[in-house]
């Protein structure tokens, strides 16, 4: 029987060389006349093992990893395609405590099949929710992920069931399907990982967004930095309109559903969503006012379903095994799971998909492994370049959107970026403003200056000049640039900004410039 070899090809693997990995291995599988085949898989999301090559046997896949290439023959040599011993060799995938221990809603494919082959998709589970949606009515399909308490996951948390019926109640003659995968925030991997890795989930999940709400034309929004997102979505659009997935007969009911992907230049202001909507529209990507709500006006003024990567990509399993099911999972109103991303300085950087409910601590110490550099940690950013710091004494916060917003910090897109103990915040600080006033789009004037304003009054800081009057000035700033701002880049910046000041005071506090002088 052909042994089957798994090699990831997301964007995390071949930045480690899983290229290099891949092409020894054919090699080496054609030189030896081997009766084995390489599965070009997602990344189960264990970086820090990347490239993890799994190898199928008898009773189940094992993992070997990090593997180089130059590790192949030695691999062949101590029977890797029964699953050898070998100093690389981690034992059966699944049982590694980092995955064992998940709770894969979302993301329970990926790592596991071909991303590519339908086949597989449809083996482990793929279009049932589908199938499930094209014999409701559209007001059966929203009630359904209604009451399943599904949230936006790109941050702002808003319910996913009242976008749908606000979209399906608003009469128009055309209505799309926009998902936002312009994923800016530093620490986050998630939409690229789906992408990359089970690229038929979010194609099933647009589709019944489609058919809930009466659109039958959708946009994958994503940036020009994610070829390899963009090429996997690309080919299984294709593979799914050949299959009747899509088209004018989805899964041959009477609902049409068609899709497509649209490249941006990488602005970070676009993934706000009326800016987004701006760029679709080959304008250049100015944040729009509202209300006209998207859902009533949005892309070329129509009624428009706008969801994030992950959202959608968690409707399938929601139809297939129902509302109930999806809400047993978390903790108050953060309902199902979310894929959190590691990242930083950290042991143990990758996605993790759980349930609401973990401490940021258990996520750090526990599930992180706590600092790659072995020294303390000093503050973990949580939810993107936006995001709030949060220092130890606040690792006892459960990971869950209200929770987080009574301590002035916010979930977002679920990225955690660790620093240890060397971090200053007050740069830190300083890189929020300057980062807001280099992606700033320019339209409000609390964003544009203030940010600006925002960089020159932390180098006041910095070097000591009237550090005092300059903090305050500070807290003035961030103040008017949370409340005036006309969108999220302007209105969460003072999140970072004033939580490093809260909580790191000493590194607001520099000596004055007559000490420093001397």
């Amino acid at each position: 029987m052909t042994v089957k070899i798994y090699i990831p090809r997301d964007a995390a693997a071949i930045a480690l060389g899983a290229e290099k990995v891949a092409a020894a291995m054919a090699e080496a599988i054609a030189v030896r006349g081997l009766d084995a085949m390489i599965v070009r898989n997602g990344s189960r999301g264990m970086h820090w093992l990347e490239p993890l090559v799994e190898v199928e046997t008898a009773e189940g896949r094992v993992a070997y990893g990090p593997v180089k290439a130059r590790d192949v023959a030695s691999l062949l040599d101590a029977g890797f395609t029964s699953g050898g011993a070998h100093p690389l060799c981690l034992g059966k995938t699944e049982e590694l405590p980092f995955l064992r221990n998940q709770t894969r809603l979302t993301f329970a494919r990926c790592g596991v099949i071909d991303p590519l082959s339908l086949d597989d998709y449809r083996a482990h589970g793929g279009l049932r929710g589908l199938k499930k949606a094209v014999s409701l009515a559209p007001a059966a399909i929203v009630a359904e992920v209604t009451e399943s308490g599904l949230r936006g996951r790109g941050g702002a948390g808003f319910p996913t069931g009242i976008k749908w019926k606000t979209v399906l109640e608003t009469q128009g003659s055309q209505k799309y399907i926009v998902c936002n995968a312009d994923e800016g925030d530093s620490g986050t991997f998630a939409d690229r990982m789906i992408m990359e890795g089970d690229p038929f989930v979010l194609i099933e999940g647009m589709a019944i967004a489609g058919i809930a709400t009466g659109a039958t034309k959708g946009y994958v929004y994503t940036r020009s930095e994610y070829p390899h997102a963009i090429a996997a979505v690309s080919a299984a659009i294709e593979v799914a309109r050949a299959a009747g997935v899509l088209g004018s007969s989805v899964l041959g009911s009477a609902h049409a559903f068609d899709m497509e992907v649209r490249t941006g230049a990488g602005a970070y202001v676009c993934g706000e969503e009326t800016s987004l909507l701006n760029s679709l529209e080959g304008k250049r990507g100015l944040v729009r006012a509202k209300p006209p709500l998207p859902a009533h006006k949005g892309l070329f003024d129509r009624p428009t379903v706008i969801n994030n990567v992950i959202s959608l990509a968690s409707v399938p399993v929601i139809l297939d095994k129902g509302a109930a099911y999806y809400r047993d999972f978390g903790m108050g109103r953060s309902r199902g799971t979310i894929p959190i991303q590691i990242a930083g300085n950290v042991k143990h950087a990758g996605l993790y998909e759980t349930a609401f409910g973990l401490t940021l601590g258990q996520i750090v110490d526990e599930i992180g492994g706590g600092t790659a550099s072995g020294r303390p940690v000093k503050a973990v950013q949580v939810g993107g370049p936006l995001g709030a710091y949060f220092p130890r004494a606040l690792f006892d916060t459960p990971f869950d959107y209200e929770a987080f917003a009574a301590k002035d910090g916010l979930i977002g897109h679920a990225g955690i970026v660790v620093f240890d103990d060397t971090a200053d915040m007050l740069k830190q600080a300083r890189f929020a403003m300057e980062f807001c006033a280099i992606e700033s789009c320019g339209k409000c004037t609390p964003c544009r200056i203030g940010s600006t304003r925002g960089v020159e009054v932390a180098d006041k800081i910095a070097a000591g000049i009237e550090p005092e009057k300059n903090r305050e000035l500070l807290a003035d700033l961030c103040n008017t640039m949370k409340f005036g701002s006309l969108c999220a880049l302007g209105g969460f910046t003072p999140y970072p900004v004033v939580s490093a000041m809260t909580h790191f005071p000493e590194d607001f506090s520099p000596a004055p410039v007559a000490e420093a002088a001397e």
